[in-house]
C-alpha cells in the first residue's frame, strides 16, 4: 500500500509526533508532504521517512479565521492543490493529518480518485475553531473522507455533535514506544545538577506556551505551594503567542517566583526532562483532544495531575493512575501538588500504576495494527 501523507506544519506538535509513528511502517512506500518547512522535516529525515516540502510559504489561515480570510487564501492554495493532485496519482491513499491537510487532501482525493483518510487530532468545537472552519472541516470530511480516525472518544463525540457522520469515524488512540521512555539514573542526576534542581520538588509542564495550555494556572498554583516546589516549563510559542510568553514572565516576576520557575524552551530530550521531575502537571483550560504529554509522563513512571476535561478523562483514573483537577482552578492544583509532595508512598503507587496501564493501552505496535486494519478495509472497499 502506497500512502501519501499530508501535514500542514513544519513544527513538531503532538499531531506531527503521532504521524512519525504512523508513517514508519510504510516508509518504503510512502511520502509525507508538508505545507511548511521546519524542524519537523528534519525529524522525519532522521527517522528515514521520505518527506517533501510542497509549499514555499505558510498558509495564512488559522483555526479562528473567518470566511473572508479563508477566501483570501485561495490564490495561495491553488498551486499547492495542483501539486498535491499530481503527487496523489502516484499513491493508493491520501492521509490528511491536520485540518489544512484535509482541505487540500479532499480536493486532491476528488480529482485524483484516491480514497481519503482524515486523522482528527482536534476537538471540533467553537472553543478551538471559528464557525467557518468548523463547517468546512465537517462538510469536507462528510463528503470526501472514506475514514476519519479520531484520537479519543471526546474527539469523536465533538465531531458527531458538529454534524459529522457516525458511520465513517473510528477511535484509535496515539501510540508510544515504551523503550523511548527508559532513562539512565546517572544521566538524570547530571541533568538535575545542570538545571540546579537538587533538593527541589520539581513539577514539569510540557507543552507549547499558549493561553489555553494554562501555564499561568500552574504559576498561580506554585505561589500557593511550599517553597521547595519548583516548576520547569518545557516548550515555546509556536503560533504567534509571544504576548502570552511575555505575560508569563511578568506573572513570575510579580509573584516573586524567579527562583522557582525555569523556562527551558523547546527541547528534544523530553523523556530525560520528565525523569528529572517529581510530578508532571497538565493544565489545559479547554478540553484536550487526547493529552500526549500525560501518557509520556506515565511511561516515565511519573505521577500526573491533569485538568479534568475532554480526552484526559479517558487516560487518567483519579486516585489510581493519576490525579484529576478542575480546569482553571489554581487552588485545587496547588492542593494536588502538595498532596504528591507529602504522600510519597501513595504517589509512588499511583506512578507505578500509570506506567503499567500506559504501556499496555498505548503500545505503538498495537496502535499501528489497528490503523493498518482500518486502512486495509478502506482499500478493499
Amino acid at each position: 500500500m502506497r500512502i501519501f501523507f499530508l501535514d500542514q506544519s513544519g513544527k513538531p506538535g503532538g499531531a506531527e509526533l503521532c504521524l512519525i509513528d504512523i508513517a514508519k511502517p510504510y516508509r518504503d512506500n510512502a511520502l509525507i508532504g508538508l505545507f511548511a518547512d521546519g524542524p519537523f522535516r528534519i525529524l522525519l529525515q532522521q527517522n528515514n521517512i521520505p518527506v517533501e516540502v510542497l509549499a514555499t510559504q505558510a498558509i495564512q489561515v488559522r483555526k479562528e479565521s473567518s470566511l473572508v480570510q479563508g477566501l483570501k487564501s485561495l490564490g495561495q492554495l491553488a498551486p499547492l492543490i495542483i501539486k498535491v493532485i499530481k503527487k496523489a496519482r502516484e499513491y493508493d491513499l491520501i492521509y490528511a493529518n491536520t485540518q489544512k491537510a484535509l482541505v487540500v487532501g479532499a480536493l486532491a482525493s476528488f480529482f485524483s480518485r484516491r480514497p481519503l483518510v482524515y486523522h482528527l487530532h482536534d476537538i471540533l468545537s467553537t472553543e478551538h475553531f471559528s464557525q467557518t472552519n468548523l463547517r468546512i472541516a465537517i462538510n469536507l470530511a462528510n463528503r470526501f473522507a472514506s475514514l476519519v480516525i479520531a484520537n479519543s472518544e471526546a474527539s469523536k463525540t465533538a465531531f458527531m455533535q458538529a454534524g459529522g457522520r457516525r458511520d465513517i469515524i473510528e477511535v484509535v488512540y496515539n501510540g508510544f514506544d515504551p523503550k523511548n521512555y527508559q532513562t539512565d539514573e546517572f544521566d538524570i542526576n547530571l541533568l538535575r545538577q545542570k538545571l540546579e534542581l537538587q533538593g527541589k520538588f520539581v513539577v514539569g509542564h510540557f507543552s507549547r506556551l499558549a493561553p489555553w495550555k494554562g501555564q499561568h494556572i500552574l504559576i498561580d498554583a506554585l505561589a500557593k505551594c511550599p517553597q521547595e516546589v519548583t516548576a520547569i516549563l518545557v516548550g515555546d510559542a509556536l503560533f504567534g503567542e509571544q504576548d502570552y510568553v511575555k505575560q508569563l514572565h511578568q506573572q513570575v516576576a510579580e509573584l516573586g517566583l524567579e527562583n522557582r520557575v525555569k523556562f527551558l524552551g523547546f527541547r528534544s530530550d523530553i523523556p530525560q526532562l520528565m525523569a528529572t521531575c517529581d510530578l508532571v502537571a497538565h493544565t489545559s483550560t479547554a478540553p484536550e483532544p487526547f493529552g500526549r504529554v500525560i501518557v509520556e509522563a506515565m511511561l516515565c513512571g511519573k505521577p500526573i495531575v491533569a485538568a479534568k476535561a475532554g480526552g484526559v478523562m479517558e487516560l487518567v483514573e483519579h486516585g489510581f493512575n493519576g490525579f484529576l483537577v478542575t480546569p482553571g482552578e489554581p487552588q485545587e492544583l496547588a492542593q494536588a501538588i502538595t498532596t504528591c509532595l507529602q504522600e510519597t508512598e501513595i504517589t509512588a503507587t499511583i506512578a507505578d500504576n500509570a506506567r503499567t496501564t500506559a504501556s499496555r493501552r498505548f503500545d505503538v505496535a498495537i496502535i499501528n495494527q489497528q490503523i493498518a486494519q482500518l486502512l486495509s478495509q478502506i482499500m478493499s472497499a
